[in-house]
């Protein structure tokens, strides 16, 4: 019978555990392509400034169109990061992120690429039986030749995951797609004058 710590954010049987999330480590998250019914439906509900919800007025200032609430694009890199991850690791909860940052605009008909880079990883001091690993998480505007054009958001979050059970096989645990960072470093992509990087940042309540 699985344990609960053996079991993956998804609930189900977990494939990887914190001692195979070591830094250096990028995952591949996949490629999200902008709904523009559904962000108009998220930013109507949840973040109604008129960038977000009037085409008219947004047409007509500088952003030349409806932009997505930051937040849903977060809500997009969380769920590829669930999709591709989370439904595969002994994840347990999030002590919390340091930084958020929205650095370009999205559109409806963006699309996405979604990775993760983890940065570091060590025993929880606070929760025992877990770990805590320090991510990167990054999405970046595909041209239409596929080919990476612009970093849109940038966001360094801690996860929380189970270390492996002593009757796991970690043989039988493969590691999702991952890829040189050097392939896809984000860090050669210049911003555009106009649009300032916002921060958010959030201390985690909770000790590592």
């Amino acid at each position: 019978m699985t344990t609960p710590a053996a079991r993956s954010g998804t609930g189900q049987p977990a494939e990887l555990f914190f001692e195979d999330l070591v830094p250096g480590l990028t995952v591949d998250l996949g490629v999200v392509t902008v709904d523009g019914d559904e962000m108009v439906a998220f930013a109507r509900r949840f973040d109604p400034q008129w960038y977000h919800v009037d085409p008219d007025l947004a047409g007509a200032s500088r952003h030349g169109a409806l932009i997505a609430s930051g937040f849903y694009t977060v809500s997009l890199f969380m769920r590829a990061y669930v999709d591709h991850l989370l439904s595969r690791a002994a994840a347990d909860a999030s002590p919390g992120l340091e930084e958020l940052r929205w650095l370009a605009p999205v559109r409806a008909g963006d699309r996405l690429a979604v990775r993760v880079d983890v940065m570091g990883a060590r025993p929880s001091t606070a929760r025992p039986g877990l770990g805590t690993v320090s991510l990167t998480g990054t999405m970046l505007r595909l041209g239409s030749d596929d080919r990476p054009e612009q970093e849109v958001l940038r966001t360094r979050f801690r996860g929380w995951f189970a270390v492996r059970p002593t009757e796991a096989d970690p043989t039988n645990a493969d590691l999702p797609p991952t890829s040189d960072p050097a392939d896809t470093d984000p860090a050669g992509i210049s911003l555009p004058g106009p649009e300032r990087p916002e921060t958010v940042a959030s201390r985690a309540e909770a000790n590592d």
